[in-house]
């Protein structure tokens, strides 16, 4: 079962809180980029970049910001953020499966767990001792969800989830395919021998309308609870160690590593690839560069960047032995300030 929903223009433009310039009574199907949007279909212009395709576009109405009015000759929803709207008109328009409210028979849920109202449990999934599950939660197929969890209401687990126990997911939290959240933290003690593993005593927290991309890991603490702020939206392959803390609506985006006890401030962004030594604090609204690794603190807002910009590879090499260079470079400019200043 699939959403199928249409809308008029001008029910739109209330949703969207867009002025309308146009049929009100136009109805809108779907939506599809300026460049292949059709008639019937709600396009948007949010990088001026594509501007030009305004003129040849053959949406029934564009999303647009009010100073392209005039180049763009269609019905149109005016508003100051087009890309926003658009985001809000995706919600709407939603063709994602609808599954099924009930507990499939190849199911397992202990006699001990609570189910809220309207909740779906998928084949296979399995539902250990004293879950609290709130109303309208989803749980896919093959979902693992462990013993003491607590899921809010609107919660939604695709297949292959694994929640260990004793997390602690808020309200409208999305989970993606193959994730795992509340594995053991990397915790082991040398003792001159071999690695003596710290068991992982904490749990984790994760706050409400929190999205947690395909096969990210969450691990839980070793004595207090890693915690993951409302609003946070996390990518795909993402890595959170144990005893992290991420601030409210801060974005973690594909491939991220951050070790453990590692603080993120409100609003901050960790860009593709990017990584985080352990025990460092990162101030509110930071943006970090792909590919970067923050190696100390960030004490202040801004955005940081570490390595060395791309460069053919011959270059590379040669700015590389140059770097080898710089200390003895530094020693020997030293001397020759000396020198100077003596005289």
């Amino acid at each position: 079962m699939t959403h199928k929903k249409k809308y008029t223009l001008a029910q739109l433009a209330e949703l969207l809180d867009a002025k309308l310039t146009g049929d009100g009574q136009c109805e809108i199907t779907g939506l599809a980029t300026l460049q292949n949007a059709k008639s019937g279909q709600l396009s948007f212009l949010s990088n001026p970049s594509y501007a030009g395709q305004l003129k040849s576009c053959q949406a029934s109405a564009i999303l647009i910001d009010e100073k392209f009015l005039d180049s763009c000759p269609g019905y149109k929803l005016v508003t100051s953020s087009p890309y926003v709207a658009f985001a809000k008109a995706t919600q709407l328009f939603d063709n994602s499966p609808i599954p099924p409210k009930g507990i499939h028979d190849s199911a397992s849920v202990d006699t001990s767990a609570v189910l809220g109202k309207n909740v779906s449990i998928g084949p296979n999934a399995v539902i250990a001792a004293n879950v609290s599950l709130g109303d309208d939660v989803v749980i896919a197929a093959g979902c693992y969800v462990g013993e003491s969890v607590s899921l809010g209401n609107a919660c939604k687990l695709h297949g292959n989830v694994t929640i260990y126990h004793r997390v602690v997911l808020g309200n409208n939290v999305e989970v993606h395919s193959g994730s795992v959240i509340g594995a053991d933290g990397f915790g082991f003690a040398f003792d001159g021998r071999q690695s003596v593993k710290i068991h992982q005593l904490g749990g984790v927290k994760i706050g409400d309308n929190v999205e947690i991309g395909a096969g990210t890991t969450i691990d839980r603490g070793a004595l207090e609870d890693t915690e993951i702020g409302n609003g946070v939206k996390i990518d795909n392959q993402v890595q959170i160690g144990h005893n992290c803390k991420i601030g409210e609506h801060s974005i973690i985006c594909g491939c991220t590593g951050i070790a453990g006890s590692v603080t993120i401030g409100k609003y901050c962004i960790m860009g593709g690839g990017s990584g985080v030594v352990g025990h460092v604090t990162i101030a509110d609204k930071v943006q970090v560069s792909a590919m970067s690794l923050v190696s100390q603190s960030i004490p202040e807002p801004g955005m940081y960047s570490t390595g060395t910009i791309q460069s053919k590879t011959s270059v590379w090499k040669r700015n590389a032995i140059r770097f080898q260079q710089l200390d003895s470079i530094a020693k020997r400019l030293k001397e020759i300030e000396n020198s100077t200043d003596k005289k």
